[in-house]
């Protein structure tokens, strides 16, 4: 998963869920705060139930339904009831446990207040008209009774202002005598319902626990989602100081530390590969060193052997003295031609072989190689057969230099290895669709199964050819196999021991465009 869509998950999540959660706590909740009110103050929870917090007015109204309708019922039946005191401080301490108290009014002078008060709600009349005289908050209220405007149809109005909020509910009524009269039931909203209280302080540390547990999740899933693959980077690039990078990378899903992850596990590969590379390329120089060390020094060997012959007098007739220069000089030979294939592996190592491509009539470049080995080959009792069966004026895109010194590697290698006498090389050259393909047999020892797929490869030699007799530094067919690779071309060799070695050479024919 990308970072950017795990954030934006958790951004959302972080978002919705503790609305959703405080949503549904609000609820049930509510739900049962809406019993414990109905239980507590006797209210309908139909009239309210969906309004847990802050409850509306009409719940406040509602807490009084009961004592406004019995009020009601007097000022129609029974106006007496309003001049019984007795009656109405009953009516008013039942409305006091409502937050609630009553207020009497005979034309526009109040003769009853029923102070809403815990120290007043036991004073006697009395003690009541004597608070209304001194001034109380009751002269609040009885100020706003003097300057409301008259409730709705429903007896109910409501003042929000300065410090008080109250609640109105107002029935008017005649006196036994004639005069008009008015009852005021006052609800305060100045003290909260303890239920909704409690109610207000569980949501709220529910909303808080709820918030912090999702966070604290999403940021441990939004963290692991991170440090689960940086550790495994320091794991990683902490190996790789040490030198060691023989260990994997795991990469598990598709966001941008994970690609991260997987360029940093193909580093890996790479610096494993090339320091595996480097390895393989001091094993091989210092075989090459030993393996040209071990070459030189016979041929060397021989040259000082012969050199003190002869300065000790030992060629003492001019038939000794002639072989001993002949061998002097073929040991020389030996040397300098391993020299040149120390020099020329030095080109190939760092790809500066200097080519020079041209036409070349591949016919008159082999006739060319066959006249000039011929001598060398019958002194040493191998025939060399030539066979051509190419188109006339066939030709080949190649560096002539370069190419002869591949073919007479191969020469050079079948010279080597020939145990048989007389021996035999053959070479055919022949038609293969847009390729030309020249064979190089022999009929010498041959090469084992097991070798045969490793002779173009750098430095490898057959356990036979590690004698000292054969010399040889191992670079000779593999220098083969780069100039013809280099010239487009391909080579390969099929061998049977004891038999002899065909070894292939596959070129690109070219085709003069004509207009």
């Amino acid at each position: 998963m990308k970072i950017r869509t795990r954030l934006c998950i958790a951004f959302i999540i972080i978002l919705l869920l503790p609305i959703l959660v405080t949503g549904l706590v609000i609820y049930f909740f509510g739900m049962n705060q809406t019993k414990s009110i109905a239980n507590h103050y006797g209210v309908e929870a139909d009239s309210y139930q969906g309004f847990p917090v802050p409850i509306p007015v009409q719940v406040y109204f509602n807490m009084t339904n009961v004592k406004f309708h019995l009020l009601q019922d007097y000022a129609e039946n029974n106006t007496e009831f309003f001049e019984d005191m007795e009656q109405v401080e009953q009516i008013n301490r039942e409305l006091m446990e409502k937050e609630s108290y009553l207020i009497l009014y005979k034309e526009d002078i109040p003769y009853y207040v029923g102070v809403k008060s815990s120290d007043k709600a036991g004073a006697s009349l009395a003690q009541k008209r004597k608070l209304l005289e001194e001034g109380t908050d009751v002269d609040h209220i009885l100020q706003l009774l003097k300057d409301l405007k008259h409730p709705d149809d429903s007896g109910m109005g409501h003042y929000f202002g300065e410090n008080m909020q109250v609640l109105l509910r107002q029935v008017e009524f005649q006196f036994g005598d004639g005069t008009q009269g008015r009852a005021y039931i006052i609800t305060s909203l100045r003290s909260v319902v303890p239920e909704v209280r409690a109610l207000l302080i569980k949501i709220l540390l529910v909303a808080l626990l709820v918030m912090f547990i999702t966070s604290t999740i999403l940021v441990h899933w939004v963290v692991q989602g991170f440090m689960k693959p940086i550790n495994m980077l320091s794991y990683a690039a902490q190996n790789i100081k040490e030198g060691n990078l023989d260990f994997t990378i795991e990469v598990h899903g598709n966001d941008e530390i994970s690609e991260l992850c997987q360029d940093f596990e193909e580093m890996r590969k790479r610096l494993r590969d090339s320091v595996e590379e480097q390895m393989e390329h001091d094993r091989e120089n210092k075989e090459l060193i030993s393996n040209i060390s071990h070459d030189l020094k016979t041929p060397m060997t021989a040259v000082l052997g012969y050199v003190q012959g002869i300065r000790d007098g030992v060629a003492d007739t001019p038939e000794k003295m002639e072989r001993y220069m002949k061998t002097i000089y073929t040991k020389a030979m030996d040397m300098d031609r391993l020299i040149n294939e120390l020099t020329f592996y030095s080109k190939i190592d760092t790809n500066r072989i200097p080519y020079v491509f041209d036409e070349l009539m591949i016919s008159d470049f082999f006739e060319d190689c066959v006249e000039e080995s011929s001598w060398d080959l019958e002194s040493k009792d191998i025939r060399l057969e030539y066979h051509d069966f190419l188109e006339e004026n066939t030709m080949v895109i190649a560096d002539s230099e370069q190419l002869h010194r591949a073919v007479n590697n191969i020469l050079g290698n079948s010279v080597k290895y020939m145990n048989k006498s007389p021996g035999h090389i053959g070479i055919t050259l022949k038609e293969a669709g847009d390729f030309i393909e020249i064979e190089i047999a022999d009929n010498g020892m041959g090469i084992s199964p097991k070798d045969l797929p490793n002779i173009f490869d750098r430095f490898y030699r057959t356990d036979l050819s590690r004698n000292s007799s054969k010399g040889g530094s191992g670079i000779g067919l593999s220098i083969v196999k780069k100039i013809i690779e280099d010239h487009g071309g391909r080579v390969w060799a099929t061998s049977k021991e004891g038999v002899g070695t065909v070894v292939f050479i596959s070129l690109r024919r070219y085709r003069r465009e004509t207009i």
